[in-house]
């Protein structure tokens, strides 16, 4: 959803329409459910975390104009939702770095739609994919999948830009050796070859 648009959404907000949060809900929800569920593994607590999120935003809609960036909000508040649900269900989770949850990309995340590509390389791309480690997956997840900027995603998960940039690297260059591709990919039609310029926009 575009920064505009978000923009719209939170003034609608801000002024107690329903009908602002229900599309905003129905935009983001899936979104922020698989990210919920690569936290907490299982959809009914996936479904608590995103709920609980949009429930709080509607309980704060009064105060909505002093979020700078929507986006970003929606995903570090369901990132602290599902961690708080995890501490209720064993406190020994909540201080486990990224590295050692299992993160799932959804099932849509590489679309035949999205690239020029042969069902057997898509096949294989996957696979490498779900080699990456945890962490590395989450972030090629959200900027892949989700759209959301390097500085974004680093925000949400509170790292550096540096550690996002050096990650990406690791996906990319895992995509090309299993692609048998000897350099990273330059088609504009391939999402994952965003210049970091654009993520920086």
């Amino acid at each position: 959803m575009k920064n505009s648009d978000l923009s719209l959404i939170q003034e609608r907000l801000s002024l107690s329409d329903e009908g602002a949060l229900i599309g905003l809900y129905q935009t983001c929800y899936k979104k922020l459910f698989h990210f919920a569920k690569s936290i907490v593994r299982t959809n009914e607590l996936a479904e608590e975390a995103v709920e609980d999120v949009f429930i709080k935003l509607w309980c704060r809609r009064n105060s909505i104009s002093e979020i700078d960036d929507l986006n970003v909000y929606l995903y570090a508040s369901v990132k602290n939702a599902s961690l708080n649900i995890l501490s209720q269900k064993a406190k020994e989770l909540v201080a486990a770095p990224f590295d050692f949850l299992d993160i799932a990309l959804g099932d849509d995340s590489l679309s035949p739609d999205d690239v020029m590509i042969t069902a057997d390389m898509m096949r294989k791309m996957q696979g490498a994919i779900d080699t990456l480690p945890p962490r590395c997956r989450m972030i090629f997840k959200l900027i892949r999948e989700d759209g959301l900027k390097y500085k974004e995603v680093a925000e949400i998960l509170n790292i550096s830009v540096n550690t996002i940039d050096a990650q990406m690297a690791i996906a990319v260059k895992k995509l090309c050796l299993a692609l048998h591709i000897e350099k990273p990919f330059k088609s504009s039609r391939f999402p994952v070859a965003q210049k970091k310029s654009e993520n920086f926009s």
